[in-house]
């Protein structure tokens, strides 16, 4: 694609985000709670509709050249993503539930279940692929450190490596197995396209140098050339500000402090007559309040009581109404679509857009930079001033700069947490880390690599009041959601609703450790490992247990973004002990990890994943306040089970035929979890039977020997995963909104029966 293919996207992108802004406003007014379904569908019509915005802005900025273009959609791609996130949230939060029903929702909108697809912005990996790459190698050096060989031994594993390399191709040859004229054709038009996409990013590197160089020049030509004309004009207008301030109130104003503008907060966007103005508006509200002060103080005792009593009486109506509250993401959203109406949406551009900078709209932004500037440098002048005109007109002294006031509340300051290592470098803590096996080298996982189908019959299980379950496609979106985009990007994580942690809750086999790697390879993100057996030994005593907490948060804040991830996170919580796992103590930690939690804030880009089959040993309490979002994995269901069996035959470089029955399959494995299909397949599909693929084909009853040889997730153990779930604070108001809505068909019922009478 061309720059103005790109730009044409762009133009019609901006069209979609006008459309859903006007849909935003109404979504802020009350919907009472009757109207639940309607509200839900409007929600995820919206949510749906951001997606697709969100791919389309990520695609854009990927891939257009132009600088000042692509820091605009850099901004709306962020405030888009969160958008998103938002969303996300108000839905769970209305449906009561982690996994949302949407197929409905698709077929009104002509969608598709590609669009439900979680678009994982592509700049999360691209910019900080030197950071990751250095990480890996400092992370490479400590770990052959420690695992000193000597050279004898490293040359003889290259010629070993080298040979079986040799016969491996030598087989793939006999067998047919290397790609084909066809295949490689497809391969060589795939990195062509792969390619054109390389060098577009080369070119955007390019522009950008260009355009840092022509910011630097730009700032020091207006400051040289209109720098003192501003000073002069500031100056002129502080003073007027000044006479006019006397003659009104018969004293010299106090100065704006620095944090609230200076003198910007005075005259922004303002004429002198609205100055002059806001000041008589001033004296005469300052007399009001004098006046009423003494009127007030007996009637605050009854406003209080009034007040208490509307309180009580409005609790009823609140639990009732369903109403989303103003977005962080909006303001930033329409400030960038603004940008775009007013710079960029009417100009006159040709097929094939420029890709260099515009200079005009360069010295527009770096004018007001400079302005304010020199707004600073005339503060301090004019506040000189102001001291002298003081003692010079009204013989005062200085006066005392007052301190604003504090608005009574609670205080929202954030908790200092006491550094236990002030003296120890990053390095030296990062290095310590990696020796004790509390960091560790992350595979490398794709998320889209964890398999799974979109449930297609949500909306028709609940209306037969069935409770649908989440889908291993609901499971990858949400992992993509809470953990990915967030912790991909620092304006992002600062913009959406806060998640410190999740906990990954199914039987053993469902990929909850693969979901783990593959947030760490998408965001490129640090792996701790605080898994109760991985602990054993390291760090004891109690001040142990709080010095690796306390290493462990620190270097994860400081190297972000990090993953924790905690195995067998029910032992953590134990209700009691098992005899066999006394000895490593698993609950030392328990404290000092939710306290490290709790100091996590906004913009910090760490997040805490645990993974367990066993959560009924632990304690609910505790393990529900430290995993503030819990997501449940069930066996898969039938769609799922069919493109994993087609996908991981297909990955080991077969393509199934008509003899083999990829359906049947997919019934008789009904119980089994995707490692159970993945043994099975790597069972059956052995060297020697490569070799006779060409006369005898694979059939579906090969696999059958196989998966008879293993445990299936028996029903007993899914349904006592499933009551543990419910038991949760997500999960106990999800059956009480069922039962409410049971009963009150049940009444509606008896109510008609009562009439037919």
């Amino acid at each position: 694609m061309s720059e103005g293919a790109y730009q044409r996207l762009w133009e019609s992108s901006h069209v979609t985000l006008q459309e859903l802004l006007d849909q935003e406003q109404p979504l802020l007014e009350p919907v009472p709670d009757r109207e639940r379904q309607s509200f839900q569908y409007r929600l995820a019509s919206l949510y749906l509709h951001y997606l697709g915005l969100l791919r389309r802005f990520d695609t854009v900025y990927d891939q257009m050249v132009q600088p000042q273009k692509r820091r605009l959609l850099r901004r709306l791609l962020d405030g888009v993503a969160g958008r998103v996130l938002e969303l996300k949230d108000k839905l769970v939060r209305a449906d009561l539930c982690e996994n949302h029903c949407l197929d409905r929702v698709l077929q009104d909108l002509k969608f598709t279940p590609a669009d439900l697809e979680v678009p994982i912005p592509k700049y999360f990996l691209l910019e900080q692929s030197t950071t990751v790459r250095e990480r890996g190698l400092i992370l490479a050096e400590i770990l052959s450190r420690l695992e000193p060989v000597s050279s004898q031994k490293v040359w003889k594993g290259y010629l070993q490596r080298k040979r079986t390399q040799q016969d491996r191709r030598m087989e793939m040859e006999f067998i047919g197995m290397l790609p084909s004229p066809n295949q490689v054709e497809h391969l060589s038009i795939i990195s062509q396209a792969c390619l054109v996409e390389d060098v577009r990013r080369l070119h955007q590197m390019e522009k950008e140098e260009e355009f840092r160089a022509a910011m630097v020049k730009a700032h020091d030509s207006l400051v040289e050339t209109e720098g003192p004309d501003m000073k002069e004009k500031m100056k002129e207008q502080i003073r007027q500000w000044f006479i006019e301030c006397h003659d009104l109130t018969g004293w010299f104003p106090d100065y704006p402090d620095v944090s609230s503008g200076g003198s910007y907060s005075i005259f922004a966007d303002k004429t002198p007559e609205q100055v002059r103005m806001e000041l008589e508006m001033q004296v005469q509200e300052n007399r009001k309040k004098e006046q009423e002060k003494s009127k007030e103080k007996g009637k605050d005792e009854k406003e209080k009581k009034k007040k208490g009593k509307e309180e009580k009486a409005k609790k009823g109506e609140v639990d009732a109404v369903l109403q989303v509250l103003p977005s962080k993401c909006i303001p930033m959203i329409s400030a960038g679509h603004e940008e775009y109406l007013n710079t960029w949406k009417n100009r006159c551009e040709s097929v094939h857009p420029s890709q260099n900078y515009d200079s005009e709209t360069l010295r527009e932004e770096k004018r007001k930079e400079v302005e304010q500037e020199i707004r600073i440098q005339v503060d301090e002048l004019m506040r000189q001033e102001l001291r002298n005109l003081r003692l010079a007109v009204d013989k005062e002294e200085e006066r005392p700069l007052r301190a604003p006031k504090k608005t009574p509340g609670k205080k929202t300051g954030k908790k200092k947490e006491k550094d236990l290592t002030p003296n120890r470098s990053v390095e030296s803590l990062y290095e310590e880390l990696v020796i004790s096996g509390l960091l560790r080298k992350s595979e490398s996982v794709a998320l889209k690599d964890y398999i799974g189908d979109f449930l297609y019959l949500g909306s028709t299980l609940s209306l037969a009041k069935k409770l649908p379950m989440p889908s291993l496609f609901d499971i990858r979106q949400n992992v993509a959601l809470y953990a990915v985009l967030r912790l991909g990007s620092p304006d992002i994580h600062t913009m959406a609703p806060l998640i410190r942690s999740i906990l990954l809750v199914g039987p053993s086999g469902m990929g909850k450790k693969m979901l783990v790697k593959a947030v760490c390879t998408e965001t490129g993100a640090n792996l701790f490992d605080l898994s109760p057996a991985n602990l054993l030994g390291k760090y004891p005593g109690r001040n142990g247990a709080q010095m690796m907490v306390h290493i462990v948060f620190k270097v994860a804040r400081l190297l972000q973004p990090s993953v924790i991830w905690i195995g067998n996170a029910e032992k953590n919580f134990y209700k009691k002990i098992p005899k066999e796992d006394k000895e490593m103590d698993p609950k030392r930690i328990k404290k000092d990890l939710t306290k490290a939690l709790r100091l996590l804030t906004p913009g910090d880009r760490v997040m805490l994943i645990g993974t367990t089959s066993r959560p009924q040993l632990a304690e609910m309490r505790g393990l529900c306040r430290v995993y503030e979002r819990i997501l449940f994995m069930p066996r898969p269901d039938y769609a799922s089970r069919y493109v994993l069996w087609k996908r991981m035959i297909e990955a080991r470089g077969i393509q199934p035929t008509q003899h083999l029955d990829i359906s049947a399959l997919a019934k008789v494995s009904d119980g089994y979890t995707p490692g159970h299909i993945l043994q099975a397949i790597q069972s059956v599909l052995s060297e020697r039977r490569f070799l006779q693929l060409s006369k005898r084909p694979l059939v579906a009853s090969e696999f059958l020997g196989q998966l008879v040889k293993l445990d299936p997730v028996y029903r007993e153990e899914e349904e006592s995963l499933k009551d543990w779930y419910f038991k949760t604070p997500l999960g106990k108001k999800s059956m009480k909104h069922r039962m409410d809505q049971l009963e009150a068909e049940e009444a509606k019922l008896t109510k008609e029966k009562k009439k037919r009478k």
